[in-house]
Parts: C-alpha cells; sequence; structure tokens
C-alpha cells in the first residue's frame, strides 16, 4: 500500500508541475529496485505491475519527426525497390548482348541468371527470420550497398577483354590488305589456312573465354544484397502501419517497383542500340547493325547505372531507426487483454532468469519449431505449390521474351527492349495500384481477395493462348529454310551448298548473311555466288551472285546487300496483335496481383508473417527462379538452325532459330507450367473457404483480409504469450 500511495503522489505532483519530472524519475528508479528486491521473496502484484507500466507510458512522449517516421521509411523503401528492380531488368534486357558477347549457349546464359536466385538462396531463411531481431533500416541500407557491389562487378569483364570481333568474311578482307573492291567467292581460296592458323594462335592467348564466371559472381552477390529489402521492409510497415493502410502502402511500392522494370528496359534499350566498344573503334567500319543477330551493344553500361543508383537506394535507411511509434488509434484503443498481454511481457522482464541471453541452441530450435508452424499449413502450402508453378512460367516467359520478339517478329534488341519497357509494364504498374484501391474500397475479406486474384489470372491465361495465333513464318534463308530456287525445305546441315556456288569453296561455319534482290537471305555472300562488291561497311555492295540469278522467276539484277532480309508486311500486322494481347493479359494478371500477395499474410500467425515471406520467396528462388531460365534456355536451343563460330572454330551463340518451333517450345512451356496451377487455386480456394467462412464473419477495414476466424488466430496469439494458457490451445492456432 505504501508503494501505491507513493506512485498516486508522485504522478500527482507530475501534473502539478513539470519541473519535478527528474525528481520522479529518480523517485521511480529507487521504488523498482525494492520491487525487484520483493520479487525474489515474493511474487508482484499484477494489478501493481499494471499500474507501474500505465503510469511509466503516460507522461512519456516521443515526438517522431516527419523525417524519420512512417512515410520516410516508405519513401526509402520504394526507391530501394525501384532500384533493385532496375537492377534485375538490366540484367534480363542485358541477356541476349551476354549470349552474344561471350558465345554462350541459351541455357548457359539462363544459368547465369539464375546465379541471382542462388545468392538470394544463401542467406534468405537467416535474414527473414534473424533479420527481424536486429535494426531493420541498417540491415536493408547493407543489402542495397552489396547489391551495387554487385552491379559493378557483373560490368567489369568489359574493361578487361579485347574488342568484340564477330564473325565476317569482312576481316578476312581486312586481314588480306584487299580494297574495297574484292571477290567474296575466291576470297575463301587462299587465305583459310593461314586465317585458321591466326585465329587458333590467338585462342590459346584469348583470356575472355571465362569472362561470364565474374558476370555470374556479380549476380550472385546482387542476389545476396536483395535478399533483406522484402521480408524486412514489408514486415517493418506491418508493425507500424495502421492494418487498413497496409494493403495500400505494398500496391504503392509494387506500383513504384514497376518502374524500374520499365525505366530497366528502356534503358536497355538505350544501351543496346550503342555499339559495345563505343568510343575505342570506328563504327564506320562496323558491317553490321543493330537488327543483326551478332550485333552486342553496350550491355555494361547499365550495370554501371545501376550499381550508382543501388548505392543512393541504401543511403536513407543508415539514418532511420530501429522501431516506430505505433498509430495512436491503435494505442487509444487498448483492450483489456492488450493490457494483460503487456503485463505479462512486463512480468518477463522483472525475472532474472529471462534476461539471460538465450543459447544458440534454442533458437535454433525456436526456428524449426516456426518453420514446422508454417509449413504445417495446408492454406499456406498449397499456396506454395500454386506460386511455384506460376512463377516458374512467369520468369522462363520474362528472361527470354527479348529473345522471342527478335526471333519471332524480326525485331531488334533495342526496339524489343524498348517496347517491352513501354506498352508491357505500364498496364501492369496500373493494374497493381487499381488492384489495392479495390481491396479497400469493397474491403473484400480473404474469401473475397482470392475468388477475385483467381479470377483475374485465369482470364488473363486464356488471352495469353491467342499468342500460338499470331506467330511470323521462318526467316526466308537459302539451304536452311528454303532451298536456292525458294521451295520450302526441311532443314539439312549439307543443304547450304548448292551447284551455284560449288566453285566457290565457301566456309560452312561462317555466319555473315546477305539479302539478295529476290528476296532470300544467303548464309554468306560467298554462299550466294557473289564475285564482286563495292563500298565500305554497312554500305558494302555484293554483284554478280551466280545463287541469285539461279533462283526461279527471277528476271532482276544479281546483287545483294549486308544483313538479313527483313520479315514481311504480314509479320509487322501480327506483331501488333501480339503487344495488345501483351497489355491486355498483363494488366488482368496484375490487377489480382495485390489481392494474391496479401493473401499470404493472413494464413499465418501474425509473429510468422516475415518467416512466412521469407519461407515463400526462398522456395520461389529454388524451385522456380533458378532452374526455370535454365530448362527454358534448354528446349530453345533445340530449335536452333545455325550455330555461329568463335574464333577457336568452336560453337558459340545461335545465329538463326526456327521460328515455329521456337513459338510452340517458347509459348508452349509457360502455357503446360500455368495450367496445372488453377487446379491447385481451386483447391486453395476450398481450403480458404473452408477455413474461414462462418455466419459471423464480417469484413473488417484493414485492407479487407480479415475475418472472425483470423481475430480467432490473433486471440490465440495473445493467450500464447498469456502464462498459463494451454499447450494444446498454442499448437491449434494455426
Amino acid at each position: 500500500m505504501v508503494t501505491r500511495s507513493g506512485n498516486f503522489l508522485l504522478w500527482l505532483l507530475s501534473k502539478v508541475t513539470l519541473k519535478d519530472r527528474s525528481v520522479k524519475k529518480s523517485t521511480m528508479t529507487v521504488e523498482t529496485e525494492s520491487s525487484n528486491i520483493d520479487d525474489s521473496n515474493q511474487e508482484a502484484d499484477p494489478a501493481q505491475v499494471l499500474d507501474d507500466e500505465a503510469d511509466k507510458n503516460l507522461p512519456v512522449k516521443k515526438k517522431t519527426s516527419c523525417c524519420t517516421g512512417l512515410k520516410a521509411f516508405l519513401a526509402a523503401l520504394s526507391f530501394s525497390y525501384l532500384s533493385k528492380t532496375l537492377s534485375g531488368t538490366i540484367m534480363k534486357s542485358s541477356i541476349t548482348q551476354i549470349e552474344r558477347r561471350f558465345d554462350l549457349t541459351s541455357s548457359t546464359v539462363g544459368f547465369v541468371d539464375g546465379s541471382f536466385e542462388m545468392g538470394n538462396l544463401l542467406v534468405i531463411a537467416f535474414v527473414s527470420y534473424f533479420g527481424a531481431k536486429l535494426h531493420r533500416p541498417k540491415v536493408i541500407a547493407a543489402g542495397c550497398f552489396t547489391m551495387a557491389l554487385g552491379s559493378l562487378l557483373t560490368a567489369m569483364p568489359h574493361f578487361f577483354m579485347g574488342y568484340y570481333k564477330y564473325e565476317t568474311a569482312s576481316h578476312t578482307a581486312s586481314s588480306a590488305n584487299l580494297t574495297s573492291s574484292m571477290n567474296p567467292c575466291s576470297l575463301h581460296q587462299g587465305v583459310n589456312k593461314t586465317l585458321l592458323e591466326v585465329s587458333r594462335s590467338g585462342c590459346e592467348k584469348e583470356p575472355s573465354s571465362y569472362m561470364w564466371i565474374y558476370i555470374l559472381l556479380g549476380n550472385m552477390l546482387r542476389g545476396i544484397g536483395e535478399t533483406p529489402i522484402t521480408p524486412l521492409g514489408i514486415s517493418y510497415l506491418d508493425d507500424f502501419a495502421k492494418e487498413e493502410d497496409v494493403p495500400v502502402y505494398v500496391a504503392c511500392l509494387h506500383t513504384i517497383a514497376m518502374l524500374g522494370p520499365m525505366f530497366g528496359f528502356l534503358l536497355g534499350s538505350l544501351c543496346a542500340k550503342l555499339y559495345v566498344d563505343i568510343g575505342f573503334v570506328d563504327l564506320g567500319s562496323i558491317t553490321i547493325t543493330p537488327q543483326d543477330s551478332r550485333w552486342v551493344g553496350a550491355w555494361w553500361l547499365g550495370f554501371l547505372i545501376a550499381g550508382v543508383t543501388n548505392f543512393l537506394a541504401a543511403v536513407p535507411f543508415c539514418f532511420l531507426p530501429k522501431s516506430l511509434k505505433k498509430p495512436e488509434e491503435a494505442n487509444n484503443g487498448k483492450t483489456s487483454l492488450g493490457l494483460l498481454e503487456n503485463m505479462g511481457a512486463t512480468r518477463k522482464k522483472l525475472s532474472p532468469a529471462k534476461s539471460k541471453p538465450r543459447k544458440w541452441s534454442v533458437v535454433l530450435k525456436d526456428f524449426y519449431t516456426s518453420l514446422k508452424k508454417v509449413l504445417s499449413n495446408r492454406m499456406y502450402f498449397t499456396l506454395l505449390c500454386c506460386s511455384v508453378l506460376q512463377f516458374s512460367s512467369f520468369i522462363g516467359f520474362l528472361t527470354y521474351k527479348p529473345k522471342y520478339m527478335e526471333q519471332q517478329y524480326g525485331q531488334s534488341t533495342s526496339k524489343s527492349n524498348f517496347l517491352i519497357g513501354l506498352t508491357s509494364l505500364p498496364p501492369v504498374s496500373i493494374g497493381i495500384f487499381l488492384g489495392g484501391l479495390i481491396m479497400k474500397k469493397y474491403k473484400m475479406s480473404i474469401i473475397g481477395a482470392t475468388k477475385f486474384a483467381f479470377i483475374m489470372s485465369f482470364l488473363a491465361y486464356t488471352i495469353a493462348l491467342l499468342h500460338f495465333f499470331v506467330g511470323c513464318d521462318n526467316h526466308v534463308v537459302a539451304g536452311m529454310t528454303v532451298s536456292y530456287e525458294g521451295k520450302p525445305i526441311p532443314y539439312h546441315e549439307n543443304a547450304i551448298f548448292s551447284e551455284c556456288n560449288s566453285d566457290c569453296k565457301c566456309a560452312s561455319n561462317v555466319w555473315d548473311p546477305v539479302c539478295g534482290d529476290n528476296g532470300l537471305t544467303y548464309v554468306s555472300a560467298c554462299l550466294a555466288g557473289c564475285t564482286a562488291s563495292v563500298g565500305h561497311g554497312k554500305n558494302m555492295v555484293f554483284h554478280n551472285c551466280s545463287c541469285i540469278a539461279a533462283s526461279n522467276s527471277w528476271t532482276g539484277n544479281n546483287s545483294a546487300t549486308l544483313g538479313q532480309c527483313p520479315k514481311s508486311d504480314d509479320c509487322s500486322n501480327k506483331f501488333i496483335y501480339y503487344t495488345v494481347i501483351q497489355v491486355i493479359s498483363g494488366f488482368c494478371y496484375a490487377l489480382g496481383g495485390t489481392p494474391a500477395y496479401m493473401i499470404m499474410f493472413r494464413c499465418v500467425q501474425p509473429e510468422l508473417k516475415s518467416l512466412a515471406v521469407g519461407l515463400y520467396t526462398l522456395i520461389m528462388r529454388v524451385l522456380a527462379g533458378i532452374p526455370a531460365p535454365v530448362y527454358f534456355g534448354a528446349l530453345i536451343d533445340k530449335t536452333c538452325l545455325k550455330w555461329g563460330s568463335t574464333s577457336c572454330g568452336q560453337r558459340g551463340a545461335c545465329r538463326l532459330y526456327d521460328s515455329d518451333a521456337h513459338r510452340y517450345v517458347f509459348l508452349g512451356l509457360a502455357a503446360v507450367l500455368r495450367g496445372p496451377s488453377y487446379l491447385i487455386s481451386i483447391v486453395f480456394y476450398i481450403l480458404i473457404k473452408k477455413h474461414f467462412q462462418s455466419k459471423n464473419s464480417r469484413p473488417i477495414e484493414n485492407g479487407g483480409i480479415e475475418d472472425v476466424p483470423m481475430n480467432k488466430e490473433d486471440n490465440c496469439k495473445i493467450k500464447e504469450r498469456l502464462p498459463g494458457s494451454p499447450d494444446a490451445e498454442n499448437e491449434s492456432c494455426i
């Protein structure tokens, strides 16, 4: 009773004058010490502890400036989302350039792309679980610095390699010291042996054969740095923001994050238009154009810009606090259960046994228990299975989408990246943002959000199937897709030789295409039977081509120009239809993206949200992010008609694909992966409906995804922390 009277008097004096606060603080310290001594003899009165906690909380009000508040964290997190998606998109937009520069197959470059997920895999589980116990903003800052280092490391091979040497007969001309007028047909007869010896001797000294490993390591390092941003950032927002604002914040993050891919593809388009060795070589001597399958743009420039952006994104997190003040509404509306929970936590703090640091064995056991709880949740596990199939299809499709547009519709890498950034991504950004607003406006329950996400995703899938009907025919290449007379033929490697070029003794492994006046593409000017040429660089023209004269129903000039012949006008129209389908399908899919993302948060206990997000990301990396680009690339390699050759005479990157086979393999694999996911989605919806639906269920203004049964889980969470609650109740909370 004396202690309570002392408390009351001190509280009354603090109300009369503010000058006595220091006196009150010292007095309360003495009383706390005395109460600790009393605790050794008997247990503290719960009411006393409750009053003490209330007295401590009432007068103490920390002022949080706008610079360290939730809005500052949201702004910093948004910029970090922008920078990480910008870096990832630059890698996606540079896949074709890296493949050509390092003479890699599609499967190998897919493995390089998947190294990002490998880096994520190394640390995602521990960052998600233990990172929440650390200073989350500073952990995110360290991640952004690591991403910057990884981006810079990825660009480094360009500065240690020699100039890019693409395969072409023009190199032969320059090495033979011929004038601008030369005979391509006789060019290969006298110098082939000398060139082979020179190329082999140069090959032994070439250090760039394994330089792509640095790109793999840099991409892996970028994956390690990206790990803490999503799980720690989202959990930080969810802890300190109002519940009804969380879906809007997540929608804003995803919308801003979509600006990263948009700017990334536009930047990738600009870099792909610039020659890889720009500023160091005479561009007038370059005989290839951005439309050529041998063209390599300034892929390294995008990674330098991404590294600087990631560095800037790390700076704001260094000045943000470890925790923020809870919303005032939540503090004013505390229930007795909440106060009792606080009392229980205070009692644990006062206990000397609890103040000791826990051993690693206890921490790991706690981690194992939490992991078991998450994975034993049938709703969460079903959502994982569905998402693995969806993400495998999405990642594989996005990785090789620029390549598909190049090979199927004859677009350059630069134009493909530009169109993806300009037409595909803005509708997706709008769809994600509108999805969050729809959730907030209609206050969707978790059942309604599941139904909405399923309908939108299935509608997008149905629309995407129309891609099969807007494909273009194969490139018309003499001796490969058509005969030298222009008739379609099955592919045979020896068919590139014909009577019209039999006197030239041309090399079969050289890819230096020319477009004849008859509309046919020839593998090289030599194989076209050309005997004369004029001009320099891109303006070189070949004349007296015997194979052009031998083609049926052709009475025009027997000349050819550098590069492949363009696709037909009908193919250009189909490309417009392809773009429209992409826009509509992407918008519908993104509209259900935010509800689908928020469902995951409501399937598990609140204290397991960070672990659930991290585990979800981990499994997506392992089962979708890493293998999908590899097996997509391996199947795409099977459709190659003409492989390039390196300076060593080994197989290089693919130069020409079978358009029909490429379309069916690329689109078919994506469709086959997504199809079964909707059967699993139906099972997931049944589980959600069975678990959450009840007569008294009602939507709550928390972004719309919490029913009465979900509140029951929250009550379980409170009971779990109260002393004396049975273990059976705790296990039934999930």
